[in-house]
């Protein structure tokens, strides 16, 4: 996914999203971005575990 970005690209990005939320905000605009990826993870996996075991269930 970051791959074509690069390290410096990181770091702009970065010091772009510093200088627009403050130091202040960083951490818990972090939070949430995590929370809402780890949700995001569970509600795929969710779906991909109910198409498995409708799968199995029409078999």
């Amino acid at each position: 996914m970051f791959s074509s970005i690069g390290v410096p690209g990181l770091i702009l990005i970065l010091v772009v999203a510093l200088v627009i939320f403050g130091p202040s905000k960083l951490p818990e605009i972090g939070k949430a971005f995590g929370t809402s990826l780890k949700e995001f993870k569970n509600a795929t996996k969710d779906i991909v575990t109910d198409e498995e075991s409708t799968t199995k269930s029409k078999n």
